[in-house]
């Protein structure tokens, strides 16, 4: 789980304006760093099967917000992929 503060690092460089936690580029900022947390602790308990399951609905919302952000405005999508280091 992330705080406040990891959450506000997170959504730094993407947000649109400074109150913005809603945007496709925020949520994926946010939920990017919920995985990356996630596959670490994974990596050490590898019998988390719950968590598993909860990584798994996690990288199907991000996949499903990139998605919709590639059809809205490509431009965004592919600077958002490079800020935060995804793969196309």
């Amino acid at each position: 789980m992330l705080s406040k503060r990891q959450k506000a690092n997170a959504m730094k460089d993407v947000q649109r304006h400074d109150s913005d936690t809603g945007s496709p580029e925020s949520q994926v900022a946010i939920l990017t760093r919920r995985i990356n947390e996630l596959s670490t602790h994974l990596r050490k308990n590898a019998k988390d099967f719950h968590s598993r399951r909860g990584l798994l609905q996690m990288v199907a919302n991000r996949r499903k917000h990139l998605k919709y952000l590639e059809r809205k405005d490509r431009k965004a999508y592919e600077a958002l992929l490079k800020k935060l280091g995804l793969k196309k």
